[in-house]
């Protein structure tokens, strides 16, 4: 019924929806008390405060106040934006109620796409599980650091915890390196490197032809056409050997590729290795994992970092590694 009143223009919808006793208080227009009456309703008189001074929160609250309390009492209070594209999780009770859902959270924090994040990342390739539940159109285009990165929400996974490390590869020195990103995704990595830190070439692979489509978008968006040399495909098959730095920004199974990274690094070159490690063993486990592929003496950790929380006692580091 509220829908209705707001569609029909009797509801003031930037007005407060308030609850009573099994009842809904939806403010109304001056002068329309009859066709409310005309549709069964009771009209009374109550005081009425604006929307835009409350939070967004509460507002989307108010705004779907008319769904079963079970749904409400669960709806998302935090989100993430990419670009005007809203990104929130939903529970179950909120499935058959997406479009309503979708269509409030897009009014009331100005979003042109609402999507749900509807299960965990999966497969080798990391693909999302995100769908749209308001508008037509996931692409979005993320600012971050002087870096503009276009992607697919629903097809791309944008990893936001790592921004801090993005930054930190804008800083590096690499002035005429050659630099080979395994994992390259979107240019999480390649593009900060590029544009900021004055290599001779980077070299960007990635095997996900969805991730590659975006990357060779972005490095056309962020003027790095010359510098950087996109390869789609598996990084165990590069030819390349005598790279400067070698950037490893995968999880989990990175080290199932350190091998063919000593196969392209040269001796005095820089592997930047991300892992996933439980946080009192992260040390042992770099030491173990280097030391079974360059032997005892030939490597040196110079600087470990904890880029996020991954789980429980578990976080994301990134190790920088001299290779002797």
């Amino acid at each position: 019924m509220i829908p209705l009143l707001i569609s029909n223009g009797i509801a003031d919808p930037g007005a407060k929806i308030s609850k009573g006793k099994g009842v809904r208080y939806v403010p109304i227009y001056d002068g329309r008390e009859n066709d409310v009456t005309k549709m069964g309703l009771t009209v009374v008189n109550g005081q009425a405060f604006t929307r835009s001074a409350e939070s967004p929160q509460n507002r989307i609250k108010e705004r779907l106040a008319y769904l079963p309390d079970h749904v409400t009492n669960e709806l998302p209070m935090r989100w993430e934006f990419v670009g005007d594209i809203v990104i929130l999780k939903l529970q179950e009770s909120a499935e058959r109620y997406r479009k309503e859902i979708g269509e409030a959270y897009a009014g009331e924090l100005n979003a042109r796409t609402v999507c749900a994040d509807v299960g965990a990342v999966s497969g080798e390739l990391r693909k999302p599980n995100i769908e749209m539940i308001f508008g037509d159109n996931a692409e979005s285009v993320r600012l971050e650091n002087g870096i503009r990165y276009k992607f697919d929400v629903t097809k791309i996974m944008f990893a936001s915890g790592n921004t801090d490390e993005r930054n930190r590869m804008s800083h590096l020195d690499c002035k005429n390196e050659v630099v080979i990103d395994m994992f390259a995704g979107i240019g999480y990595f390649t593009l900060p490197i590029a544009k900021f830190t004055g290599p001779a070439r980077v070299i960007a692979c990635e095997k996900n032809p969805d991730s590659f489509y975006y990357l060779q978008e972005n490095i056309h968006m962020n003027g790095v056409e010359n510098i950087v040399t996109p390869i789609l495909g598996d990084n165990r098959d590069l030819d390349i050997k005598g790279a400067d730095r070698i950037i490893m920004g995968y999880v989990q199974r990175t080290s199932e590729f350190l091998r063919k990274a000593k196969e392209m690094i040269r001796p005095g070159g820089t592997i930047h290795y991300h892992d996933t490690f439980y946080v009192n063993e992260y040390q042992e486990r770099l030491n173990s994992i280097f030391g079974e592929t360059f032997g005892p003496n030939g490597y040196e950790i110079v600087n470990i970092r904890e880029v996020k929380s991954f789980a429980p006692s578990v976080s994301h580091y990134v190790a920088d590694v001299i290779v002797l």
